[in-house]
C-alpha cells in the first residue's frame, strides 16, 4: 500500500513540473530547472554518505573496535540477503541512527553514542534492521529522484520570478505558481519520506524477525530526542533519521514532518505481532 502511495506522489510531482511547462509555455525553463536541480542532486547522490557522515563526525568501527554492533549488522545484512554496509559510530548524546549510499555495495549505517546507551541488545537489533530495509529498498534512490524534482520547481520559480518569460499567462496565476509550486512540491516530498518509514519498519521487523524489539526502541528513542538536541545534523538531513530530530507536533508542521507519528508506527508494527 505504502509503495503505491510512493508512486502516486511521485506522480504528482512530475504532474507539477509538467504543469510548470503548461503555464509558462515552452521547454527552456523546464529543461533549465531540471539541469539545475538535477546537478545538485546528482553530486548529492554520489556523495550523499560522505557528507551525512562527515556531519555526524561518524567513526567507522569493525570486529576489534565494536564486535557486538559488527556481528549483529552482518548477521541481519545476511538475513535480507545484503553486502555487509560499513558501520560507524557517532559522537552524539541523542538516540538516532541513519543509513546511506547510493546502493547496497556503497551502503552505510551509522548509529549514535546515545543509541548504544539507551537501547537493549534486543532494540539495537530491529533499529539497525529498519536501517538495513532502507538499503534494500533503495530508499536513497527514491528520495534523490523526490528532491531532484522539488528542487527543479523551485527552480522554476526563481526563473520566473526573476525575468523569466511566460506565455499569455495571467500574471496573479504567475505569482501563485512561484510562491506555491514550491510548496506543494515540499508537502508531496516529505509524504513520500513518511511512507518510506512505513515500508522499513514493516521490512525491517522482517529481517530481526519480530516487531517487538523495534517498537520499544521507537518509544524510548521518541522520549529522549524531545529532550535531547541533536546539535550539529542539517535539517535537510532529517529525513534520513529512525526518528525526526526536533519534530514539530501536529498543525502545519505535521505537513513538512519527515516521519509518520510514533504512535502510528507502533500501532502497525503491533498490527503485524
Amino acid at each position: 500500500m505504502n509503495n503505491t502511495k510512493t508512486a502516486i506522489l511521485m506522480g504528482l510531482m512530475f504532474g507539477l513540473i509538467l504543469l510548470a511547462g503548461y503555464l509558462f509555455g515552452g521547454t527552456q525553463g523546464v529543461v533549465f530547472a531540471f539541469v539545475l536541480g538535477g546537478l545538485g542532486n546528482v553530486i548529492a547522490y554520489f556523495h550523499s554518505d560522505k557528507i551525512a557522515i562527515a556531519t555526524m563526525r561518524g567513526k567507522e568501527v569493525d570486529a576489534q573496535t565494536a564486535p557486538d554492533l559488527i556481528e549483529m549488522v552482518g548477521r541481519l545484512s545476511r538475513n535480507a540477503g545484503l553486502p555487509m554496509p560499513r558501520v560507524y559510530i557517532c559522537p552524539q548524546e541523542a538516540p538516532n541512527a541513519f543509513a546511506t549510499g547510493r546502493n547496497p555495495k556503497h551502503a552505510a549505517v551509522a548509529v549514535t553514542q546515545g543509541t548504544l546507551k539507551l537501547l537493549t541488545y534486543d532494540e539495537l537489533e530491529g533499529v539497525m534492521a529498519h536501517e538495513l530495509s532502507h538499503v534494500k529498498n533503495r530508499d536513497t534512490l527514491t528520495s534523490t529522484v523526490a528532491a531532484t524534482i522539488a528542487g527543479a520547481i523551485s527552480a522554476l520559480g526563481w526563473v520566473f520570478m526573476f525575468g523569466g518569460r511566460s506565455r499569455d499567462v495571467n500574471p496573479l496565476l504567475a505569482l501563485l505558481f512561484v510562491i506555491l509550486a514550491p510548496v506543494a512540491a515540499g508537502i508531496i516530498q516529505m509524504a513520500i519520506s513518511r511512507s518510506r518509514e512505513y515500508v522499513a519498519d514493516a521490512d525491517g521487523a522482517g529481517i530481526a524477525g519480530t516487531p517487538h524489539g523495534l517498537i520499544s526502541a521507537l518509544q524510548k528513542l521518541e522520549a529522549v530526542n524531545h529532550r535531547v538536541p541533536m546539535g550539529n545534523q542539517m535539517p535537510t538531513q532529517n529525513h534520513m533519521f529512525i526518528v525526526q530530530p526536533l519534530t514539530g507536533k501536529g498543525g502545519l508542521a505535521g505537513l513538512f514532518a519527515t516521519h509518520p507519528s510514533t504512535a502510528d508506527r507502533v500501532a502497525k508494527l503491533r498490527e503485524l505481532a
